[in-house]
């Protein structure tokens, strides 16, 4: 497809990466030519330097012929009038960033509806509500919902000790009795679809998916049942922060930020009047130690600087904080996160990627089926996906046992009317189901893209 990225930026620059490894002909436009030239010494891409709410700009970028505009600068405004021209001039989809917390639901349904944006994405937004399911859930590294939120995916640590050690996945539903699926692994940065012989070891990053409830009940079984964090320490007054703080306020839980900007201490106190706003510099040790550090359930990294959060974040994980959580969008710095013994890392501007990858597969697509869902799991080596089947799915009511999947495909789990399946042999694909697929090393668009 033909995308055109306004905004070149964190953000912007992770979307043009991902949109080029998915195939698409992609065009940067950006008014500072010096990021644009970091850009073509990278990627295949088009570049033009300018303003995206210029007509000529746009014009050049090829906007009338464009399936999809994305516009991602600073500014939420500049966005929607790019996206407004972008539209009026001819192109299909248009994608505004919009992350001031004073655009609530409302007006942005009002805004998107006037403006004809195909979706608003609010990176920090985005990032708050995948930290807040994660604190719901302690012992998980990372958890996605899928259809009607039931239906989960999750990572987990197989750590020393662990009643998942040397067990092989085929004796996994007879130890254990919750009903769950192990989809994927990770082990020594190599990426496994398992089948039933494949053997669990201690160091293993696991995917398992299943219902939420059958999900607690093995964390239980497995002694990972660890009680919801309540008391919740943020390190930085970010817009993130803010977001965060307001989901962990309306659930009831106890929150303390630490930021040194005084001005928005005062802004926060007056936005977040239940959260306990200090004004102090978070990276001096003995200040988070003051604040009580060292009792709290849950530690959560936001300021803007990688560094900062990675240093502080080992410093909470040395002084037995149960959960840290640390955002960094650098991805090697959030691979020395990991060898630092992180393993909850966060980074909005790479969930910003996925959900636009996910758009641009559901234009793509499709012969009998939609992309609705897509995440990278497993350090971004695996896919997880949820296709929508439609009623010319060629392989409707056929047994999955008949079916000659390919290589490092599974079956993670099949909605139908909002009852889930974990799939076996005997299960059949029907139409309106929502399929839940596992892939490595495969770009899938298609639901039929599973079958040899």
């Amino acid at each position: 497809m033909n995308i055109v990225v306004v905004g070149c930026g964190k953000i912007g620059s992770t979307i043009v990466a991902s949109l080029v490894e998915e195939g698409h002909n992609v065009v940067a436009v950006d008014n500072n030519s010096t990021v644009l030239d970091s850009i073509t010494n990278i990627y295949d891409v088009m570049t033009v330097c300018g303003s995206g709410t210029d007509c000529e700009v746009l014009s050049e970028a090829g906007v009338d012929s464009a399936e999809m505009v994305v516009a991602v600068t600073a500014s939420d405004e500049f966005n929607m009038l790019c996206c407004y021209l972008a539209k009026s001039m001819g192109s299909k989809h248009t994608i505004a960033r919009i992350r001031k917390p004073e655009y609530n639901l409302n007006s942005l349904s009002f805004l998107k509806q006037q403006l004809g944006l195909s979706l608003i994405i609010n990176p920090e937004m985005l990032a708050a509500r995948e930290m807040h399911n994660i604190l719901k859930l302690p012992s998980a590294l990372k958890i996605e919902s899928f259809s009607g939120r039931n239906f989960e995916i999750i990572e987990i640590m197989i750590n020393e000790g662990s009643p998942l050690h040397d067990i092989k996945l085929m004796d996994i539903r007879n130890k254990f009795k919750a009903k769950f699926l192990v989809t994927v692994v990770l082990r020594d940065s190599e990426v496994y679809i398992p089948d039933g012989n494949f053997v669990l070891k201690e160091g293993d990053k696991i995917g398992l998916t299943g219902e939420s409830g059958e999900i607690f009940k093995l964390m239980r079984t497995l002694g990972l049942e660890r009680k919801q964090a309540k008391d919740i320490m943020i390190l930085g007054g970010s817009s993130t922060a803010y977001y965060l703080a307001k989901l962990l306020l309306a659930a009831g839980h106890r929150v303390k930020i630490t930021e040194r900007n005084e001005a928005r201490c005062d802004e926060l106190s007056e936005l977040l009047p239940k959260a306990v706003i200090i004004n102090g510099d978070g990276a001096q040790q003995e200040v988070l130690e003051e604040e009580g550090l060292s009792t709290t359930d849950a530690f959560v990294s936001l300021t803007g600087m990688d560094e900062e959060n990675i240093l502080i974040s080992v410093f909470a994980d040395s002084r037995n904080v149960p959960k840290v959580i640390t955002k960094v969008n650098r991805p090697e710095l959030a691979e020395m996160a990991k060898n630092l013994g992180l393993n909850t890392v966060i980074s909005p501007k790479k969930i910003v990627a996925d959900i636009l990858v996910q758009y641009a597969r559901a234009l793509e697509n499709s012969l009998g089926s939609n992309v609705e869902t897509l995440y990278k799991v497993m350090d971004e080596k695996a896919e997880v996906l949820e296709f929508n089947v439609k009623a010319d799915f060629k392989q409707i009511n056929i047994p999955l046992k008949e079916l000659r999947l390919k290589d490092n495909i599974l079956l993670g789990g099949i909605i139908r009317n909002r009852k889930s399946i974990l799939p076996t042999g005997d299960d059949v694909i029907m139409t309106g189901d929502r399929v839940i697929v596992v892939s490595a090393g495969r770009r899938l668009n298609d639901l039929s893209d599973i079958v040899k």
